[in-house]
């Protein structure tokens, strides 16, 4: 009996991770061995940067609001520590934008906790 060895699954998966490597440069995009590793290394690197990335958007966060306090002669810290003991219950991420685009809803929020 000849041997079975399903080229449909094969040549299926083959073809969903060239589709993957579509766009890589040399033969990255079109070597199956080459391509593979690529894809593989470029998923590891999108599922650590998923990571990533909220780290990098609470820093940038955390600067924009320390820069705003500061204009009102508080620091970060004071001023997160005051907005949590007055029950302000607005995210680093909304305090960051106001702190960057409404100055002055800011300012009213920094005078009430003042």
């Amino acid at each position: 009996m000849p041997r079975s060895v399903n080229a449909v699954a094969s040549r299926a998966r083959r073809k969903k991770v060239m589709k993957q490597a579509k766009g890589y440069f040399g033969r990255r995009k079109n070597v199956w061995t080459v391509a593979k590793n690529a894809v593989e290394k470029a998923m590891l690197y999108a599922y650590r940067d998923r990571r990533n990335k909220k780290r990098t958007f609470r820093a940038l966060w955390i600067t924009r609001i320390n820069a705003g306090a500061r204009l009102h002669g508080m620091s970060y810290s004071q001023f997160m520590g005051k907005v949590k003991a007055n029950g302000i219950e607005l995210n680093r991420k909304v305090l960051a934008d106001l702190a960057m685009n409404h100055p002055e809803a800011f300012k009213a929020i920094v005078e009430k906790v003042k």
